[in-house]
């Protein structure tokens, strides 16, 4: 049954058995990604297997993930670490650029980009690994907020709306980077581009009747305590937990991404 804005209601699983693991499967990736993002690498496959096909599985995991990311970023910006005014302008160049991205993924092959992907979240990980005082404690900038979120948002909006996979580690690298942000306000940041990414996107999925609301919806209620929790906990401990979730998501979603790109 389709209800307003192309959601859908239809109950399709089990809510006894798959609709519990479905919400334990949001709580921990709400947990992930609030403190270094790629929940997605626990929630899309767990919408897969729960029989929605492929594009209705990506448009719910954007509702539930919208959801969790949504509180992460309140807690963020609650505790200092995301001034609005400075981010903004990147945030509006973020959504216009992933409604964008997510229009023109059906009309272009992503093929070579999923091959291209791996390789450079790779060097991501051997850099983080490297710097072991990176982001650690705040530094000066080497680029001005307002071009840096314009440049950055029209990048990654793009990407997060064409393909997706990473836009987190990229976001949470280039500010620690070039905005001299340590990981606790890197991560605030991440989170506010990531929600205005997911919003802009969840808008053409939903155009498109491609999202689940009952499913979505049952995943979010799971993902909402699990953002809660970890953003909580990266706030209080800062760079100690950040920096190796962080590795552990960035190698994981580099080794899930090389092994399909070989396939």
């Amino acid at each position: 049954m389709q209800g307003a804005a192309g959601l859908s209601w239809e109950v399709t699983i089990e809510w006894s058995g798959v609709g519990a693991a479905l919400f334990g499967v949001g709580m921990v990736a709400g947990f992930v990604d609030a403190i270094a993002g790629g929940g997605g690498l626990l929630t899309v496959p767990a919408l897969l297997s729960a029989g929605l096909p492929p594009q209705v599985a990506l448009g719910t995991n954007k509702l539930q993930s919208m959801c969790g990311t949504a509180l992460a970023t309140w807690n963020y910006a609650r505790a200092g670490l995301l001034p609005w005014r400075r981010w903004w302008p990147g945030m509006a160049m973020t959504f216009v650029a992933a409604m964008a991205g997510t229009a023109t993924v059906t009309r272009l092959d992503p093929g070579w980009l999923r091959r291209l992907i791996p390789a450079v979240l790779g060097l991501v990980a051997l850099y983080t690994a490297f710097k072991p005082d990176l982001g650690t404690e705040a530094r000066p900038a080497r680029m001005a907020t307002l071009p840096f979120g314009m440049v950055l948002g029209a990048l990654l909006g793009f990407y997060d709306g064409f393909l997706g996979p990473g836009t987190g580690s990229f976001w949470m690298v280039a500010c620690v980077v070039m905005q001299g942000l340590d990981l606790r306000a890197a991560t605030g940041v991440t989170k506010a581009m990531n929600l205005t990414s997911n919003l802009a996107s969840l808008g053409c999925f939903m155009a498109s009747g491609s999202v689940h609301a009952g499913i979505g919806l049952v995943m979010a209620s799971g993902q909402v305590i699990g953002a809660y929790l970890g953003s909580r906990l990266a706030i209080k401990a800062g760079a100690k937990v950040i920096r190796p979730v962080f590795l552990t998501v960035v190698l994981a979603l580099t080794a899930k991404l090389g092994w399909e790109a070989l396939r």
